[in-house]
């Protein structure tokens, strides 16, 4: 049974999406719309195209220079499923994940969905929080406002 996931695009060597040189899948749809997103064409839910994990991990599993793989978006919590899967199979090959989400965390474990607690339980590093243009700051790594944190899930 194939495990697909709709994306918006994907970045195969990307250093500013999280620690050292990472596959970035940017997933299609977001509920959040953040003003000021840098990603709005990531906001509708019906854009990008589907893709099968399977295609996506055998690009990453091919790359020795990948330290992990980067959920961005759009709202990755949004496809939680697919996404733990994907990065099951990242750690298998002893990579880490890095997920973004305009969800607080504290919020994430709150949340009744099993499928987005096995996404935060895969996710080694969580940059969470929503874009606030007023706290635009330019000088963060991987963060694009104030607001938003870093928050080390895992000791990878």
């Amino acid at each position: 049974m194939a495990c697909e996931v709709r994306i918006a695009g994907i970045e195969p060597e990307s250093v500013v999406d999280g620690e050292g040189i990472r596959y970035v899948v940017f997933v299609q749809g977001c509920p959040h719309r953040c003003p000021g997103c840098h990603n709005p064409e990531t906001h509708s839910f019906d854009g990008g195209r589907v893709a099968d994990i399977d295609e996506l991990f055998e690009e990453i599993r091919e790359n020795p220079l990948l330290k992990g793989v980067t959920f961005s978006g759009g709202e990755p919590f949004c496809q939680s499923k697919p996404l733990a899967e994907l990065a099951r199979r990242v750690h298998g090959i002893g990579k880490d994940v890095t997920t973004y989400t305009g969800y607080l965390y504290e919020d994430l474990l709150e949340m009744p969905d099993p499928d987005v607690a096995d996404l935060l339980a895969q996710t080694d590093t969580l940059i969470d929080g929503p874009f606030i243009l007023a706290e635009k700051d330019l000088t963060l790594s991987f963060r694009g406002s104030r607001n938003q944190r870093i928050i080390k899930l895992t000791e990878k």
